[in-house]
């Protein structure tokens, strides 16, 4: 039968050894915790420097995707800017089929990346440009955010601005890519043109023209590269902010006054160097709008 001095004497090195099994724990832990940041800041150092950005591995879902995109858009901001708005993509049931997906996908816009209507840029200025006749919608006020219909949201915008997305295909692609990588690098936000402004109108009339418009984009030779209509956007521009709108409010977030909305993309087109591209908004009340940018 063991003493009391022999049980004191086993205990000790039991409890050390359940302490150095604690440490080990702490130290894996802390080690899994510091490879989703040392993960993001390959992604935000091989975008900063045009290089194919490694697909995030470690989301299994679109809310935790989203989650990653905030980390690294946190970490392009001293470079990029703060955040003037949000972009909605993958506005088409092809587009989400094809990233095997049943719903949109959101963004984040930074003030640097938004250039001056007519800006001159270079034809490669990403890994691989994705070139866009989009539209951009302003918000006016945050009851936008209470809007559960159209016209709700129509009365709490602003203006409608001309807009030629130039996003980037910058994730690579081996393995095939899917939505949960692309939500987790910023949906290719890259850069994007600001065109003309048109106010808008709490009208019905408003609210037809907005999906009726036909979206032209033509070179200053007249070479035609292609259109489409706004309701290629989720069969109405409209519908991309109240989901917008939805998404945000389930992450605890809510849009602002002066959001910049990048709404989806109506046509992708493909230009050339030293091409003058425009691309023009007809069918709005008030309108035309344009939105122009030079390839070097």
């Amino acid at each position: 039968m063991l003493s009391v001095g022999d049980s004191r004497a086993r205990f000790p090195p039991l409890l050390s050894n359940m302490r150095y099994i604690a440490l080990f724990l702490l130290l894996a832990g802390s080690s899994l915790c510091h490879a989703a940041p040392d993960q993001v800041s390959v992604m935000v150092e091989n975008y900063l420097a045009l290089k194919d950005v490694p697909q995030w591995t470690g989301s299994a879902d679109y809310d935790q995707a989203v989650r990653v995109q905030d980390s690294f858009v946190r970490q392009l901001i001293p470079k990029l800017g703060k955040p003037v708005g949000w972009k909605v993509g993958l506005v088409t049931k092809e587009a989400q089929d094809r990233f095997n997906i049943d719903h949109p996908v959101r963004g984040q816009l930074l003030s640097k990346m938004m250039l001056p209507n007519d800006a001159t840029v270079p034809l490669n200025y990403g890994v691989r440009p994705v070139c866009e006749a989009d539209l951009i919608v302003v918000v006016k006020d945050s009851a936008i955010n209470h809007a559960d219909n159209m016209m709700e949201v129509l009365k709490n915008l602003r203006e409608v601005v001309a807009f030629i997305e130039l996003a980037d295909s910058f994730i690579a692609t081996n393995p095939p890519m899917n939505a949960i990588p692309l939500t987790a690098a910023n949906v290719g936000a890259r850069l994007g043109v600001l065109g003309e402004r048109l106010p808008l109108k709490t009208s019905v009339e408003f609210l037809r023209a907005l999906a009726e418009m036909r979206v032209t984009v033509r070179d200053d030779a007249g070479m035609d590269l292609g259109e489409g209509h706004g309701r290629a956007i989720l069969s109405h521009p409209l519908n991309a902010v109240l989901w917008l709108v939805e998404d945000l409010g389930k992450a605890g977030k809510k849009l602002r006054a002066g959001d910049l909305l990048s709404l989806g993309s109506i046509k992708v087109f493909t230009p050339s160097a030293r091409q003058h591209v425009t691309v023009t908004y007809n069918g709005l009340p008030g309108g035309p709008i344009k939105a122009s940018v030079h390839f070097q």
